[in-house]
């Protein structure tokens, strides 16, 4: 399914970018708050992508994770 492989990798985009957004916040310390902005984002994304995980596997559906 094309859209399942494109939310895939567009959650791993998202990923990376919050990642590199809460790197970036710490290295420069005028953005402090970038880095726990990023960081917070970065949490939430992957909490939304094990839902949809799970989801998908109770309802016997192919995986999001392949």
């Amino acid at each position: 399914m094309p859209y399942r492989h494109g939310m895939k990798y567009f959650l791993i985009v998202l990923l990376i970018v919050f990642l590199a957004l809460g790197i970036v916040g710490f290295l420069v310390k005028a953005l402090l708050w970038l880095a726990f902005l990023g960081f917070i984002l970065f949490a939430l994304t992957a909490v939304y992508w094990w839902f949809r995980v799970k989801q998908s596997q109770s309802s016997g559906a192919a995986e999001i994770a392949d």
